[in-house]
């Protein structure tokens, strides 16, 4: 009987939905995090000199250092997430390691927590929320908890890649002029769909938009896309919605801003340094902070799940992952 082959060593960083990890139990020699410890950096050192395929998510910081170090066994990262900012692209190439990502799975779960927001932060809905449970709450008022419309008012979305199409197709919905900024230009026939208006300076689109969409991966092009700058553009009435990440927007200056009604409110599901979240924006009313929830629907878990099982498979049966990043798309 011929020989079978050896599983290969796959460590995953984080606890993953049951079902994912009980098929990676059966397919690999799967090592698990089970108490879902943020590891360290010492702890990833340590995962790299023996796994042929780390399994990270966004909370693993793995750079030069690290990718330097790895055991030269190690032969593929296959990232539970889409952005792959956490990994250093260009070290990994330069040692030989595939790096994949999940994309395409989160694109539906990351909109609707897109289009919440954008209802969420005009209409003052946390405020609310918060009002009642302080027990402050005397009853409707015709002046009371008085918000804004947002039917008939212009989103620009910075970044109209899978995601940002899908928050153009919602806001469409609900009534918003679609206004958009992208490295290049979407298809005729998407821009026709939705009634898109393309601006090539992102400048003069924030100058003139009622709510930011932030749908743009984190890049070094992108780190403070959102400068103080450019903040400074938007008018006074102006809403910042931010599914992406925190390191686009200048969070200082959002925060100072926020503060003296030079912009009006946002709504933001990831931070500049999360999971520490800046005091300044702690204390105002007219945010509503999410603990980086955008894609945390089980079903997208799920999804996740499978697609890092098929990146892996298919890299153990000697072909090219489906899902392979390559660094010029970063």
């Amino acid at each position: 009987m011929p020989q079978s082959r050896k599983k290969p060593v796959v460590i995953v960083t984080r606890k993953l939905p049951d079902a994912v990890e009980t098929r990676m139990m059966e397919l690999f020699d799967a090592r698990l995090n089970l108490d879902d410890h943020k590891w360290s950096q010492a702890e990833l050192a340590a995962a790299m000199k023996s796994a042929v395929v780390l399994v990270p998510t966004v909370t693993d910081r793995i750079d030069a250092a690290l990718i330097a170090a790895a055991g030269p066994q190690l032969k593929l990262i296959a990232s539970f997430g889409t952005g792959v900012d956490h990994i250093d692209l260009k070290s990994a190439r330069q040692r030989g390691i595939i790096v994949t990502n999940t994309p395409g799975v989160l694109t539906e779960d990351t909109a609707d927590m897109t289009m919440a927001l954008i209802l969420a932060v005009p209409r003052r809905l946390a405020e609310g929320e918060r009002l009642v449970r302080r027990g402050d709450w005397t009853g409707w008022a015709p002046t009371g908890m008085l918000g804004h419309r947002i039917w008939g008012k212009r989103l620009g979305i910075i970044g109209m890649g899978r995601i940002g199409t899908a928050v153009a197709r919602r806001a469409r919905g609900f009534g918003l002029s679609i206004h958009y900024h992208n490295r290049k230009r979407v298809h005729p026939q998407t821009e026709s769909e939705l009634d898109a208006t393309y601006w090539e300076s992102l400048d003069q689109m924030l100058a003139r938009v009622d709510i930011v969409s932030i749908n743009c991966p984190h890049t070094p092009a992108t780190f403070h896309l959102l400068s103080a700058r450019r903040l400074k553009m938007l008018q006074p009435h102006a809403v910042i919605v931010n599914t992406s990440r925190g390191e686009v927007i200048d969070e200082e200056t959002l925060a100072k801003m926020l503060r003296t009604g030079e912009i009006a409110g946002a709504g933001l599901d990831v931070f500049e340094n999360e999971p520490a979240i800046n005091p300044k924006l702690l204390k105002l009313d007219n945010v509503v902070l999410l603990p980086h929830m955008g894609s945390a629907t089980i079903e997208g878990r799920m999804a996740m799940g499978e697609k890092v099982i098929v990146n892996i498979k298919t890299f153990v049966d000697g072909h090219t992952p489906p899902d392979r990043v390559l660094e010029t798309e970063y």
